[in-house]
């Protein structure tokens, strides 16, 4: 027996009900005539109180049968036509069911208001933020508690999994931090002279340079470089373990994910970004040195007095014992948001990109917090 192409059936009407015999091809390759099959069920059926649709004949069917032949089905209910479904086969059953016809709820056409929509938003990213912040505290107390742990017993403690991670994120970065610091330095020099020059100060650059260089920019600008550069590596290497299961891989061996992965880059960045900040500081100092002398004849033996006068012991301190604060900020952070990357690509990408902004975000907060700080006890 030739099987037809596309769908048809074929009508035996009774007293008060009516059968439909499905046969044929029910699939998305005769679309129309599927669409004008159901509608001729649904007109027939409609005017009795009983329908019957027999699939025993149907010989292919797909999800676009399926839907509609279960939405004719639903539509006849609705309109009060007791309907069902005769001689299904098993996998026609699982298919029926798996892609049964659903009505939406159209979305409210309700209009609100500008400004409260504003609000919502902004107490949304208030409780938001406060989350985050609570979730760092509990997570910043997990990574001590690791830590003291790898203090109490140190065979525990990764040594090699440390310098490994310091020469990643530490050694690594200064060819960038250096580059990035001298050009800055001479951009902060090559200004202050131009503006100064106007009053005849052009010497007091140097302080300019120096203080800004050293209480501010060094560890600001090295701390942001940190966190486009080490901090989205650290997320995306602990959110592809996630992603693979690897972490909970770990817990089955019996290890601390938190002790293994999370505190040896957390120490790294603590060593690291101190130093990084040394360097930054010469660098940005270096690039001021040349452009002061290049461009506003002051020779370097001048430029050294200058600073040496400008300067104390107090103003390098200062850049210096902020870095390990911004450290731990960033590790904290890009920790926190590998370890949230849920089971895709895109989720692992929305987290890295989290994990850069928020980085940056509290490293510059934090560097207000310290500016009032330092300010109040004028150190």
């Amino acid at each position: 027996m030739e099987i037809p192409d596309g769908p048809t059936f074929k009508s035996s009407r009774s007293r008060d009900a009516i059968t439909f015999e499905l046969a044929g091809r029910w699939t998305i390759g005769a679309s129309a005539a599927l669409e004008d099959g159901a509608r001729a069920v649904f007109a027939e059926a409609s005017k009795v109180r009983r329908a019957v649709l027999d699939l025993g004949a149907v010989a292919a069917l797909d999800t676009a049968g399926a839907w509609l032949i279960d939405k004719t089905r639903r539509e006849l209910a609705a309109a009060g036509v007791e309907a069902r479904l005769e001689r299904v086969r098993p996998e026609y059953g699982i298919l029926l069911e798996e892609a049964h016809y659903r009505q939406f709820e159209a979305p409210s056409g309700k209009r609100r208001l500008y400004a409260a929509v504003l609000l919502a938003d902004i107490g949304e990213s208030v409780v938001s933020f406060g989350k985050d912040v609570l979730a760092g505290v509990s997570f910043l107390g997990e990574v001590v508690a690791s830590l003291l742990g790898t203090i109490i017993a140190p065979l525990r403690f990764r040594a090699i999994s440390l310098v490994f991670h310091i020469e990643q994120i530490g050694f690594r970065s200064v060819p960038i931090i250096g580059l990035i610091n001298f050009l800055v330095g001479c951009i902060v020099a090559q200004q202050g002279i131009f503006q100064l020059q106007r009053f005849g100060a052009s010497t007091f650059a140097v302080d300019l340079i120096g203080i800004l260089v050293l209480r501010e920019l060094g560890v600001l600008l090295t701390s942001i470089m940190i966190a486009g550069r080490s901090g989205s590596a650290v997320t995306a290497e602990i959110g592809s373990m996630k992603m693979r299961e690897e972490i909970d891989a770990l817990k089955v061996m019996g290890l601390r994910p938190v002790e293994v992965l999370i505190v040896p880059r957390i120490l790294a960045l603590v060593i690291s970004l101190p130093l990084l900040t040394f360097i930054a500081d010469m660098a940005a100092l270096f690039g001021g040195l040349l452009v002061a002398w290049g461009y506003g004849g002051i020779n370097p033996a001048a430029f050294m007095a200058r600073l040496q006068s400008a300067i104390g012991e107090n103003t390098f301190l200062v850049g210096i014992i902020k870095a390990p604060f911004m450290a731990l900020v960033i590790g904290i952070i890009a920790s926190m948001e590998g370890l949230a990357v849920a089971g895709s690509a895109e989720s692992l990408g929305r987290r890295v990109t989290a994990s850069v902004v928020k980085s940056i975000f509290m490293v510059i907060v934090l560097d207000g917090f310290f500016a009032v700080f330092f300010a109040g006890i004028r150190y």
